[in-house]
C-alpha cells in the first residue's frame, strides 16, 4: 500500500478531523452531487458530515434526497478506502451504486433497479445510452478491454507508465459513461471509480469541482474526436489534489 493510501486509511480509522480524509469526503461529496444538481452548499455538506445532524440556518428548502445522497457519499467514500484491495468487478459497481442510492426516493420505484443494471432505456446529455439488455455485456467488454491496457508492460515506478494508467482511467470513465448501466447515479459511482482506480494504482486522485462541470461534460461529449479535452480537464484537478497532499503530507512531495 502506497503512502497516500495508508494516510487515507489510517485518517479514516481514527476519524481525524481537519485532515486531508476529512478534506475529501467533503469536497468530492459535495462537488460530485453538485455537479448531478445537489441543492446543498459546501458548508451545509460540510455540516452534515462533521455533526451527522441537519440544522442548516439559511430558510432556503433542501430536497430530502440531497441530504440522503450527501450523507450515502460519505459511506460509500468509506466503503471505497475499505475496498481498494478488491479486484475491480460488476459486482464492486453494483455496490457503489447501491450505498449511493440507498433509502432516496428512486430506490422506493421497483423499476429503478437500486444495486443493478437499468432496467428502462436512458439518454445523458440528449445521447443514447446502452439499451438495458446489452449493459452486461458491455461492462464485462469494458472491464476485459480496461484489464488489458492496465497491463502495458512498463515499469510499475515509472512516469510514462503512471501517464499510461492516468489516461486509461480517464478513458474507462468516458466509456463507463457512454454505458450509462444504472437508471441514475452514473455519474457520481464513475467519478468515485477514478477516485479509487487512481489511489489503488499509486497515483494522485482528484475531485472534479462543480465550477468546472462544462469543461467536464465537453470532455466526455468530445472524448471521440479530441481524447485532451477530458484528460486536461481531469490533470488540472489531480494538480489542485497534489497541492492538498503537498499541505497535509510534505514527505511525499
Amino acid at each position: 500500500m502506497s503512502l497516500l493510501k495508508a494516510y487515507l486509511v489510517e485518517e479514516k480509522q481514527a476519524k481525524q478531523k481537519g485532515g486531508l480524509y476529512h478534506k475529501t469526503q467533503i469536497n468530492l461529496a459535495y462537488n460530485s452531487n453538485r455537479i448531478e444538481g445537489s441543492k446543498l452548499t459546501e458548508e451545509q455538506t460540510r455540516y452534515i458530515f462533521e455533526t451527522r445532524t441537519i440544522g442548516f440556518k439559511d430558510n432556503e428548502a433542501v430536497p430530502v434526497d440531497d441530504i440522503i445522497e450527501t450523507s450515502n457519499h460519505f459511506v460509500v467514500f468509506d466503503y471505497l478506502i475499505d475496498t481498494l484491495e478488491t479486484p475491480f468487478s460488476s459486482d464492486l459497481l453494483k455496490a457503489f451504486h447501491r450505498i449511493v442510492k440507498a433509502g432516496t426516493s428512486d430506490a422506493a420505484k421497483s423499476w429503478f433497479n437500486v444495486g443493478g443494471w437499468k432496467k428502462r432505456p436512458n439518454e445523458v446529455g440528449g445521447i443514447k445510452t446502452t439499451l438495458p439488455k446489452n449493459v452486461e455485456a458491455e461492462i464485462n467488454a469494458l472491464h476485459d478491454w480496461y484489464n488489458s491496457v492496465c497491463d502495458c508492460g512498463l515499469d510499475l515506478r515509472s512516469s510514462e507508465y503512471s501517464k499510461r494508467v492516468f489516461e486509461n482511467i480517464v478513458e474507462y470513465h468516458y466509456r463507463f459513461e457512454k454505458i450509462h448501466p444504472f437508471q441514475d447515479g452514473n455519474g457520481r459511482v464513475g467519478r468515485l471509480l477514478m477516485f479509487r482506480e487512481c489511489l489503488k494504482n499509486n497515483i494522485i486522485p482528484f475531485i472534479i469541482d462543480d465550477t468546472n462541470k462544462q469543461f467536464y461534460y465537453r470532455g466526455l461529449k468530445e472524448f471521440d474526436r479530441v481524447r485532451g479535452y477530458l484528460i486536461d480537464t481531469c490533470l488540472s484537478a489531480q494538480d489542485t489534489y497534489t497541492e492538498w497532499v503537498k499541505y497535509f503530507y510534505p514527505e511525499l512531495r
